[in-house]
């Protein structure tokens, strides 16, 4: 079992940055791929961002593209979401996700199923 545990989010002003954090504890090893979605109310639920943990390499939605980082402290087993120029359209709540490693090694970054593991998410309002 893994845990996750997110913190970071805050009512911001347009333009503004935040910085978001998870994190795990339990069995990380098992760990692949660590994800942030995001949900706005009345909204289906968005994929943010993704870091493979072994090769540390980033994906990105195309509506964060450019303006999100996601970024890993493994040795306090911490994945970061770097969020700039936030504008209203990024108000929702942002959930933490991470998966586990799959014997046919095929990560569909985007596709919630690929997560086993959900934090419970922290909020992030911006105001115009």
């Amino acid at each position: 079992q893994v845990q996750l545990v997110e913190s970071g989010g805050d009512s911001v002003q347009a333009g503004g940055s935040l910085r978001l954090a998870c994190v795990l504890s339990g069995h990380t090893d098992s760990i692949a791929l660590m994800g942030w979605f995001r949900q706005a109310p009345g909204k289906e639920r968005e994929w943010v961002a993704t870091l493979l943990a072994q090769v540390h390499i980033p994906y990105y939605g195309d509506s964060v593209k450019d303006r999100f980082t996601i970024s890993q402290d493994t040795a306090n087993n911490t994945v970061y979401l770097q969020m700039n120029s936030l504008t209203p359209e990024d108000t929702a709540m942002y959930v933490c996700a991470a998966g586990t490693f799959r014997s046919d090694g095929v990560y569909n970054t985007d596709d919630s199923q690929m997560y086993q593991y959900w934090g419970q998410g922290t909020q992030v309002t911006v105001s115009s």
